[in-house]
């Protein structure tokens, strides 16, 4: 959730698998933050770049098309960094996490918001992040926080969202029996 992100205005923030910008353009319409957005897919880049342009967002976000896992960044040129629900389309998160440390600022704060493993039961595919088990990089809050703690994170605060989002499944499910088309849930 993003009042678990506080850096102040100005703050230089990199968005991790910033997609079509969404969340790049609201932090940096609502908190001030100037944001770089670096994803794996041309085409969201470009987009993303269109959208930020049309609200007037272009001076205070840059998009570019970079891996994760090398980041084109200097050491410590980041005050935060963020990424939300990509977790699971990564499968080497700890070169992710090492990166991340690497262009973080010393202090800096890194915020993760993703979809996690509960159990060890087969998941019936497609998934909405995956069509096949070889691209679905699904893990365990155990993993990370291993993962995190080896690159160098000190976890500082978890919450977890499990009860809100099967609340939300649930009353996708029952519209869609009583033929109400489902709506998107902002999660």
């Amino acid at each position: 959730s993003s009042d678990l992100i506080d850096l102040p205005r100005g703050a230089r923030v990199l968005d991790v698998g910033s997609g079509l910008g969404g969340p790049s353009r609201f932090f940096a319409a609502e908190r001030g933050w100037r944001i770089d957005g670096i994803d794996l897919t041309p085409e969201y880049v470009d987009v993303a770049a269109k959208l930020s342009q049309k609200v007037g967002l272009a001076d205070a976000i840059s998009y570019r098309v970079a891996n994760a896992a090398i980041l084109p960044f200097a050491d410590a040129s980041f005050d935060g960094a963020y990424m939300l629900h990509v977790g699971m389309n990564i499968p080497d998160k700890k070169s992710v996490f090492a990166e991340i440390r690497r262009v973080l600022k010393p202090g800096g704060l890194f915020a993760i918001y993703d979809i996690f493993r509960e159990s060890d039961g087969a998941f019936v595919y497609p998934v909405p992040w995956s069509s096949a088990p070889e691209t679905n990089f699904i893990d365990r809050v155990a993993s990370y926080k291993t993962l995190l703690d080896e690159t160098g994170f000190r976890i500082e605060r978890e919450r977890t969202r499990r009860d809100f989002a099967l609340a939300a499944f649930q009353r996708q499910r029952q519209l869609a029996a009583q033929g109400t088309p489902p709506t998107q849930i902002a999660m």
